[in-house]
């Protein structure tokens, strides 16, 4: 995939698909997901700190948060991480990006995460606009067998 994959639906709308993570972020993200508790939470942390740039890194992180504004925090960057990607792959603010397309899949789940985390705290217009934006992104949003 190149640089910068932008594609055209049947309908004439764009579609932007995110670039692979690195082998290196991969192999350690599973190998993180391997462990219990603390430990898996401290090796994902370790995988972000180290690649900061890694969506998989941050959606991960906040699926493994100790409360709920851990997990806010940890999806809000991913979220913001997946913006700044997302144009950097071409992306000019409006167009699919499709949960269909595995590369996309980390961005999509921090910002449902982070639209799940906003109802819990009472952040309501946040929530709105996550869920909005979700349905914008991804029109069959959520996706069979999101948790």
């Amino acid at each position: 995939m190149s640089t910068h994959d932008v594609r055209f639906g049947g309908s004439g709308i764009p579609q932007t698909v995110l670039p692979e993570e690195t082998a290196d972020v991969s192999d350690r993200l599973v190998a993180a997901a391997g462990l219990d508790g603390d430990a898996r939470r401290d090796a994902i942390a370790a995988v972000a700190a180290r690649a900061p740039r890694s969506l998989s890194a941050w959606a991960a992180l906040g699926d493994a948060g100790r409360d709920t504004m851990e997990s806010y925090a940890y999806y809000r960057i991913g979220y913001h991480r997946g913006l700044d990607a997302l144009r950097q792959n071409g992306w000019r603010g409006s167009g699919y990006v499709k949960w269909e397309h595995p590369t996309n899949q980390p961005f999509l789940r921090c910002l449902s995460g982070l639209q799940k985390r906003a109802e819990e705290i009472g952040e309501t217009d946040e929530a709105e606009r996550c869920a909005l934006f979700l349905r914008q992104l991804e029109p069959s949003w959520p996706p069979a067998g999101l948790a």
